[in-house]
């Protein structure tokens, strides 16, 4: 077949490029509404996700920007290591 591609494994590179995009606008989208609507603490969950995020200060926000690339990349690295090595042994 013409234009086949073999979706055997998944690319850890594109995989962490869309967790990336993924977790950075659900980041921002909720330090938004936590500015946008301050009595749903919603700044609480943050202190205890990302260490070293202040609610309402640029090093803050910065701090749990970076944190969700960085959690992003683990789990792309990690799941796409596992999909890779593990799962083509169960479809061999």
């Amino acid at each position: 077949m013409t234009g086949s591609r073999d979706f055997s494994r998944v690319s850890v590179r594109q995989l962490g490029l869309a967790l990336t995009a993924f977790f950075v606008a659900t980041y921002i989208l909720c330090i938004a509404l936590g500015v946008i609507v301050p009595d749903w603490e919603m700044h609480k969950p943050w202190l205890q996700f990302f260490p070293g995020f202040e609610w309402l200060t640029l090093q803050g926000f910065l701090v749990g920007l970076v944190e969700s690339v960085i959690y992003a990349w683990y789990i792309a690295v990690l799941f796409g290591w596992l999909f890779n090595n593990l799962g083509s042994q169960a479809r061999a």
